[in-house]
């Protein structure tokens, strides 16, 4: 008898419910901001200040710590330039989408191409990232003002298909 009670004993500690690592790798994570401040250098394609570039230093840092995939980012100079810190500390290229494509196109896309754990920062603009956001994980957000810098979303979605979204300020 006290054999079996130490085998049931065994049995239930192998069995609890908690996450697994492989569980939790599972989970895709998509961060999606904009870039950051632009400079008044080209009315077409601006680069970005020096705040801007500040902010772009201190993603890098928000992100440190990240498996980091993949990295998009729109061709243009301030989206290129928000992306390249974070990208180089993780020593993977910035991957160029247009911004011209539907945003719910393009986040279907990063669904399809992304589903087994990785974690993906896309950076573009105000006037198509919540529809991203919104697209990616099946949720309204709210439309972002042109003076706006500091939105982060991130997006988790299990592989399942069921998604989460957070909403986040950073430095």
């Amino acid at each position: 008898l006290p054999a079996m009670a130490c085998l049931l004993w065994i049995l239930t500690a192998c069995t609890t419910s908690s996450p697994r690592p492989s569980e939790e790798k599972s989970v895709t994570t998509f961060v999606i901001v904009r870039h950051a401040e632009k400079a008044t250098d080209d009315p077409r394609d601006p680069s970005l200040s020096e705040a801007g570039h500040a902010r772009a230093q201190a993603l890098a840092r928000l992100l440190a710590d990240a498996s980091l995939n993949a990295v998009y980012a729109t061709p243009y100079r301030r989206t290129q330039q928000t992306a390249s810190p974070t990208a180089e500390s993780h020593g993977i290229s910035v991957s160029t989408y247009d911004a011209a494509i539907p945003a719910a196109q393009f986040a279907k896309q990063l669904r399809a191409t992304y589903a087994q754990g990785e974690t993906v920062l896309v950076v573009g603009h105000s006037n198509t990232l919540p529809d991203i956001a919104a697209t990616l994980s099946g949720q309204q957000t709210d439309a972002m003002p042109e003076v706006e810098f500091d939105r982060l979303y991130r997006i988790r979605v299990t592989t399942d298909g069921k998604a989460s979204l957070a909403t986040e300020r950073y430095p």
